[in-house]
């Protein structure tokens, strides 16, 4: 397979300075896009939530098998059947509510990323897209840490 490059469009800065599980409902993160970019987000501010995604940069290490959040009530599952960051490619896409929107800045709540997070994109939420009806997720989902 081909390799892929992909270039940070700006950093996340918020109070959370070390990986934790769950605790970001009420974080307010502030994403500080390349100044070459405001124009990007004209109009973002008519939007309610926005779809952050970013790179799990402090991930260290990949797996195939994993137990989400080393909780022994949940199952072993494959990486791909969890959110969690040891991944092939650490790349994570959180829905957030928008807050603010300053030049090239924006602030944003319940974003689950640690200060110095790489941003590598911001899409409006469409719920044409972005909502699934009748979504099924396995039992041991509620046992984790949101």
């Amino acid at each position: 397979m081909e390799e892929i490059c992909l270039r940070p469009i700006g950093v996340a800065h918020n109070d959370v300075k070390a990986p934790r599980f769950g605790k970001f409902a009420d974080v307010v993160t502030e994403i500080v896009l390349d100044g070459k970019l405001s124009e990007a987000l004209d109009g973002i501010e008519d939007y309610s939530h926005v779809v952050i995604v970013y790179w799990m940069h402090n991930v260290k290490r990949q797996v195939v098998t994993h137990r989400p959040q080393g909780n022994p009530n949940v199952p072993v599952v494959g990486i791909f059947s969890c959110r969690c960051p040891e991944r092939p490619n650490p790349i994570a896409i959180t829905t957030v509510r928008l807050l603010e929107h300053k030049g090239n800045v924006i602030k944003v709540r319940g974003l689950d990323v640690i200060d110095g997070t790489p941003i590598i994109d911001i899409k409006p939420y469409w719920p044409q897209y972005d909502r699934a009806e009748n979504a099924i997720v396995p039992e041991w989902i509620g046992k984790l840490e949101f």
